[in-house]
């Protein structure tokens, strides 16, 4: 008779040893952005895609210097440089495109919601459960609200993410207070 042995593994997470006045300067920079976001959506927006747009641009010509150093994969680099300068460009000169990237973000999200929904619903198939059922239905329901309507997505997109900087960034807040106080000497965010 062969005997079964079962083996139990912890999951240990990584605790990141940061100041606790770093954490702090998180939590503001996080309020002060997600209050923008949420009283001045359309500007902060426009400012967050612009500077995107600057990253693109950057990492694009930094993708193309590396080549003088380095010529492993050197089609892919100049493939990324190009596209990352183009694409740069693109956002810091066109004054639409704040809106077209939030809209094609929101039709990202709209696929993947309704992969992630049909997800949930074969879990709930296979003894998940009507709760599971419940989420798979709906969020195979935003994704297809999100794809129907992106722009409509796009304009609320800033306020979500306003809420959950703000909420963000009240946690930290509260977590990095936490850290400088002695409750809590570590980081987990």
């Amino acid at each position: 008779m062969e005997q079964e042995t079962a083996e139990y593994r912890t999951v240990e997470y990584e605790v990141l040893q940061v100041p606790w006045w770093l954490v702090v300067l998180e939590g503001v920079f996080a309020i002060i952005i997600g209050l923008y976001l949420l009283f001045s959506p359309i500007v902060t927006t426009i400012a967050l895609v612009r500077i995107l747009g600057i990253f693109w641009l950057l990492g694009g010509v930094l993708s193309i210097l590396s080549l003088v150093m380095d010529r492993e994969n050197a089609g892919w680099k100049l493939l990324s440089g190009i596209m990352g300068i183009l694409i740069g460009l693109v956002v810091i000169v066109y004054p639409f495109s704040p809106f077209v990237i939030l809209a094609i973000l929101v039709m990202i999200l709209g696929i993947w919601s309704i992969i992630y929904g049909a997800i949930r619903l074969v879990w709930a198939f296979k003894g998940g459960g009507l709760g599971m059922a419940v989420l798979g239905i709906l969020t195979i329901a935003l994704g297809i609200l999100l794809l129907i309507n992106p722009l409509a997505g796009a304009i609320v997109l800033p306020w979500i993410y306003g809420i959950s900087l703000v909420i963000g960034g009240i946690a930290a807040l509260i977590g990095g207070l936490r850290m400088r106080s002695g409750k809590s000497d570590s980081y987990m965010g």
